[in-house]
C-alpha cells in the first residue's frame, strides 16, 4: 500500500512541475507566441482584403445626413 501511495505523490509532484513549466515557458515566450499568430492571420485575411476592398467600398459618399428632429414634448408639462 505504501509503494501505491509514494507512486502517486511522485506522479502528482511530475504532473505538478509539468504544468508549472509550462506556464512558465508560455510566460516567458508569450511575445514571441502572440507575433507568430499576428503573422499567421494577417497572412490567411491579407489575400482575400485587397478584393474585398476593391469590390465593397464606395468610391464616393452620399450627403451629410440632417440631424435628428427634437422629441415631441409628451404629458402635459409644466404651466407658465
Amino acid at each position: 500500500m505504501q509503494k501505491v501511495v509514494n507512486i502517486i505523490a511522485i506522479s502528482s509532484g511530475v504532473v505538478s512541475l509539468a504544468v508549472v513549466g509550462s506556464g512558465l515557458f508560455i510566460y516567458l515566450q508569450r511575445d514571441k507566441l502572440v507575433d507568430s499568430v499576428k503573422t499567421q492571420v494577417l497572412k490567411s485575411v491579407g489575400g482575400a482584403l485587397p478584393g474585398l476592398v476593391d469590390t465593397k467600398l464606395p468610391s464616393m459618399t452620399g450627403p451629410a445626413l440632417a440631424p435628428p428632429a427634437a422629441p415631441a414634448p409628451n404629458g402635459f408639462g409644466i404651466p407658465r
